[in-house]
């Protein structure tokens, strides 16, 4: 992950000088808003706890992007939106006390072997990037674009659900928010196209990936039937949430 950061600070560096030297005018800026599925997953940093799963979520906000190259090709650009149910499912090989904060049943408070914890978490979002855009000489109404950024998500709502052998249903998703961190942090890009309609208004499309850097989970819990560990261990994977995005929006 520090190498995807790393790969990504030279755009960042000239985006800060070019706004360094550029005076701010107004009819550089440009707003929108996105309506844009999502598919996110979780990882782990052990071989003990894989992926399992798939969220189905939704990013909606509003966009907003400077032009600072005295054009339109190069922009700074942020926002401020929501991330519905970002997370994902993740499979334990060795059972253990992992939930340990919320309130849950007796049942659940000691876990099996290959028992399933799903993420479903809401973050609200701030992605600070920089835009490159290139029109063919084809088409004035078109352009293409590529987008590195980082996102930082705080945390505003988290449920989950728990399944696997010997574990029962359960009548409604569990609240764990006290086991998520409140801040996410992510690196990602992306690329698509705008496509002019009338005047100032732009449809938006394209596909974006983001990694997380920073955990997600608050490690609080326990880990007991890990046979090199039998007198039990405390639970201090990284687990990442990952996104790929179906970017769909209109700028103004």
């Amino acid at each position: 992950m520090k190498k995807n950061y790393l790969i990504l600070f030279p755009f960042f560096l000239v985006l800060n000088l070019n706004v360094a030297q550029t005076e701010f005018d107004a009819e550089n800026l440009r707003f929108g808003f996105q309506f844009s599925p999502t598919f996110s997953w979780m990882s782990a940093n052990t071989t003990r706890i894989n992926p399992s799963g798939t969220n189905l979520g939704l990013k909606l906000g509003m966009l907003a992007e400077y032009y600072f190259a005295g054009d339109n090709r190069y922009a700074f650009t942020t926002g401020l939106g929501f991330a519905f149910n970002n997370g994902g499912t993740l499979l334990h090989d060795f059972g253990g006390s992992y939930w340990t904060r919320s309130d849950l049943s007796p049942s659940l408070d000691t876990l099996p072997n290959n028992v399933k914890l799903k993420y479903g978490i809401q973050h609200l979002e701030i992605p600070l990037g920089l835009k490159m855009r290139f029109e063919p000489e084809t088409s004035r109404d078109l352009a293409y674009y590529i987008e590195p950024a980082v996102t930082l998500g705080f945390k505003t709502q988290a449920r989950g659900e728990i399944t696997g052998p010997g574990v029962g249903e359960q009548d409604e998703k569990i609240n764990i928010r006290q086991e998520v961190n409140a801040l996410n942090l992510s690196v990602g890009i992306g690329a698509g196209i705008e496509y002019q309609l009338s005047g100032n208004m732009s449809l938006l499309g394209g596909l974006a990936f983001q990694s997380g850097f920073t955990d997600a989970t608050d490690d609080n819990g326990t880990v007991i039937n890990n046979p090199n560990k039998p007198d039990g261990a405390r639970e201090d994977s990284k687990g990442a949430i990952n996104n790929i995005i179906v970017r769909i929006g209109v700028l103004f």
